[in-house]
Parts: C-alpha cells; sequence; structure tokens
C-alpha cells in the first residue's frame, strides 16, 4: 500500500474526512494523524480535546486498519467492517496539539474481529486514550 492509497482508504470515511484524519505510514507501519483544530476542543478552559473526537478518531483507526489488512491479503473489493461495540479509556487529557492513533487487530476470526487502538500526542508510551472494540467482518457474499 502506498501513502497515497492509505490517505484515500481514511478519507473513504466522512467522519474521517470531516476532521481531516491523515494516513501515515513508516515502513510496514500504519497510523493515523488527528491533526489540531480549534473545533476539536471539548473544554476550552483547559483546553482539552472532546472525548467524542478522541473516540471517534480511534474508531476511525481500528476500522481502517481492519480494510487496510483485507487489500493486503488481496481483496481488491474489501468493505469496512461494521462495530459491533467498542470501549474507550480516557487516560488523560487531550492537549491541543496533534494526536496520533495505531491498531493492532488482537484476534480476526471469520466473522469478529477484536482491536485494540492506542492514542498519544507527545510519546507513544504514554497514550491519552486506549479504545478496545469488536467488529463484524463483511462476508464474501457481502462484497
Amino acid at each position: 500500500m502506498t501513502p497515497r492509497d492509505a490517505q484515500k482508504l481514511v478519507e473513504s470515511i466522512p467522519y474521517a474526512k470531516s476532521l481531516g484524519i491523515e494516513a501515515r505510514l513508516m515502513g510496514d507501519d500504519f497510523f493515523l494523524v488527528l491533526p489540531y483544530t480549534d473545533s476539536n476542543i471539548g473544554n476550552p478552559a483547559l483546553p482539552a480535546l472532546h472525548g467524542g473526537v478522541v473516540g471517534g478518531f480511534m474508531e476511525v483507526c481500528a476500522m481502517a486498519e481492519l480494510k487496510r489488512r483485507s487489500l493486503e491479503l488481496g481483496d481488491p473489493h474489501a468493505k469496512f467492517a461494521k462495530t459491533i461495540g467498542i470501549n474507550v479509556d480516557y487516560l488523560r487529557r487531550g492537549k491541543p496539539v496533534e494526536t496520533y492513533a495505531r491498531a493492532d487487530i488482537f484476534k480476526e476470526g471469520s466473522r469478529v474481529a477484536n482491536v485494540r487502538v492506542r492514542a498519544w500526542q507527545e510519546r507513544e508510551d504514554k497514550p491519552i486514550a486506549a479504545l478496545s472494540g469488536h467488529f463484524l467482518l463483511p462476508r464474501a457474499d457481502d462484497k
């Protein structure tokens, strides 16, 4: 997958496009970047990123990683997985700076995948939030 293909994949998700989420590839590593904008602030007194923006950003990351994996496994018509349920742990305040996220597919079955996502700002080992989610994978005949 090229950087351009990765960006197209992310931009095909309307919410990702509205937030201005960018895809980045470094070698085999795929991660997303949420650029800072004033509209992403939930509490201007602190200021802190809105929790819904952070949670949505991580959900987009999980969905993009699942589709990217399907594409890399040779399915050119792969569809996005559907969210069954997610849990977000907010670990620290999201500051008004760029935010990064990376997804790991923890377990993938024939119909359901379990994905974990970490979002961070200055250092990857100091996440601001973590997501654990279950996603319904599309069937071959759904495509």
